[in-house]
């Protein structure tokens, strides 16, 4: 496939790089990253391979939620910087080739918003039905709490008036109505507003309690009837579309694999335009802690097809707890024993609180393999910011915030973050090991074998080679339950890429079906190739946790040697 006929759907084989602006860096002085500071550094997410930018909550906010808290959609913590700011960022990232999205979170606002003060003054107020109000005391809701180690149910008794208002999550965060029409609008509203300053689309907060309106709790809207949460996510796709033909939806979308293609909708109408795939994020883990490949190839062979415009998003880690809830109990304690067996590594119950480098005891090998891996996987990478260079995580922060650390930068103070003092930070640096005096982006871009120069070229690899965005994972027959092998094929061209989960060397006969004799296989991360024998099968040997990105070299059509594209791009290349 031509690139001129992928790049409308920029989003199909993008590298997405989630940045947190307070963290990210402060060019004030006052200790809070700011976004002059990220502006700053387009540059280098230019250059290790970023093409789209998402944003965590920049909007006014008390606080108390790291932001997603928010009192005012339409507009900018001035802790954070201006307007004027924004729109400089976002000019300077489109003209680095970078597109930009947002956090959209329309689950719930602060309760300091002026939309729920106004809502809890009385119950004839025109806001009180942008809220989910009940009169009578609601049953016990406590194992419906996101967060249970913090609320004891999802419904808070107001004082103004004595009614209960719904929060799925923290009762500062009060749900808003989805089923009022008014609040639809209001969020047609704020999508116009941003699409309109320039963003390209965004990343959605909560869809499964975005969509479920009433969970479990009976509530009408004010025409007596209930809304299409699919409809909403139609004909706000649509409305979007119009706006901007080319800007896209991505979904938080923790749920089991047919709730999710469900919320992808049809190729004649369309939802969610990607969605994290959580299912094969926590398979993966399953799959590290066992040295199996077995959970995570169930989870790849389980995928179901979706609309060819729509996407999976993959990622080995974001910025909440790394989630284990789609996982049986005895799994999920397999994952906490191999990674996370303190008690302060865990939270909730269900998920780590840790980054990926310390959880494998830095072996680097083995880091490599799993953001090999990550990229190989049929859709679209996504990263958080520090995974590039193998940052950890503080344990001393609470809870979710232990991966919510400053970006070290260098190996100076506070790792080059920031000149304030350490009190003045939005939260500890991290220490040890995986601190900024051993790890950080100074060195890393001198070191040319560091991790960052490392997934700098996984990401050049991943945008050269459509098959791995376009096709889906053809899970390939092998004797090692250690090794995954698969293959992204499309339009005729294929990747074979073939990943070693444990510590011992594995040697072991890899067939290609379809593929002929003398066919040869040639290695995109190192430069040798081999050639398939007259069963279209060949011996590879893998250390442990080795890996290798295998392009299928045929005599004539598509992948027809040479591979110009792959021999100017690793040219000098080790």
């Amino acid at each position: 496939m031509r690139i001129a006929d992928t790049s409308d759907l920029w989003w199909k084989q993008a590298v997405v790089y989630c940045v947190d602006i307070e963290r990210f860096l402060d060019t004030d002085g006052d200790g809070t990253g700011d976004i002059a500071g990220l502006a700053e550094r387009v540059d280098y997410l230019a250059e290790l391979g970023v093409t789209c930018l998402w944003l965590m909550p920049f909007y006014p906010t008390p606080n108390r939620d790291d932001g997603y808290d928010v009192m005012d959609f339409y507009g900018v913590d001035r802790r954070l910087g201006s307007f004027g700011d924004l729109v400089e960022l976002v000019r300077t990232a489109k003209d680095r080739g970078l597109r930009v999205i947002a956090d959209l979170v329309v689950n719930h606002t602060s309760d300091q918003h002026p939309w729920f003060q106004a809502s809890r003054s009385s119950t004839d107020n025109p806001y009180r039905d942008y809220y989910v109000w009940r009169e009578e005391e609601p049953p016990d809701t406590s194992e419906k709490a996101v967060f249970p180690d913090k609320e004891g149910g999802i419904w808070t008794q107001d004082d103004a008036t004595g009614h209960w208002y719904l929060h799925r999550f923290y009762r500062h965060q009060p749900d808003l109505n989805l089923s009022h029409p008014k609040v639809r609008d209001e969020i047609a509203k704020i999508v116009g507003f941003w699409l309109h300053l320039g963003m390209d689309g965004f990343r959605v907060d909560g869809i499964p309690q975005l969509l479920t309106l009433s969970q479990g709790d009976d509530f009408e809207n004010q025409d007596g009837g209930f809304t299409d949460p699919h409809g909403f996510l139609r004909s706000l796709r649509k409305f979007m579309t119009r706006r901007n033909g080319h800007s896209a939806l991505l979904g938080e979308v923790n749920l089991p694999y047919q709730q999710q293609r469900e919320l992808f909708g049809s190729e004649d109408a369309g939802e969610l335009t990607m969605i994290f795939d959580f299912v094969a994020m926590q398979q993966l883990y399953l799959s590290l802690a066992r040295g199996d490949a077995g959970p995570l190839s169930t989870a790849l062979k389980n995928r179901p097809s979706i609309p060819q415009e729509a996407q999976w998003a993959n990622f080995v880690r974001n910025h909440d707890e790394l989630t284990l809830d789609q996982l049986s109990e005895a799994e999920r304690e397999e994952v906490f024993a191999a990674f996370g067996p303190e008690e302060r590594m865990q939270v909730y119950g269900r998920g780590l609180t840790r980054r990926l480098p310390p959880m494998l005891d830095g072996d680097q090998q083995r880091i490599r393999m799993v953001y090999s891996l990550l990229f190989s996987l049929p859709g679209t990478p996504v990263l958080y910011y520090g995974e590039e260079i193998g940052m950890g995580e503080n344990l001393a922060a609470e809870g979710r915030m232990a991966v919510r650390t400053p970006m070290q930068w260098t190996a100076g103070r506070n790792g080059g973050f920031s000149p304030a003092d350490a009190e003045d930070l939005p939260g500890p640096v991290v220490e040890g090991e995986f601190g900024p005096e051993n790890v950080n982006v100074a060195d890393s871009r001198r070191d040319p074998d560091s991790l960052l120069n490392f997934i700098g070229k996984l990401a050049r690899r991943y945008r050269e080679c459509t098959e791995l965005a376009w096709g889906e994972a053809e899970i390939l027959d092998q004797p090692r339950r250690e090794v995954l092998a698969h293959r992204c094929a499309w339009e005729g061209s294929s990747i074979v890429a073939v990943h070693n989960l444990g510590p011992e060397t594995a040697k072991l006969p890899l067939r290609v079906p379809g593929e002929k004799e003398g066919t040869q296989l040639m290695d995109l991360l190192g430069q040798d190739t081999c050639t398939l024998d007259e069963d279209a099968t060949v011996e590879i040997t893998l250390e442990g946790y080795g890996f290798r990105w295998l392009q299928v070299q045929r005599q004539d059509g598509p992948g027809t040697l040479p591979d110009v594209m792959t021999t100017v791009a690793g040219a000098g290349e080790a």
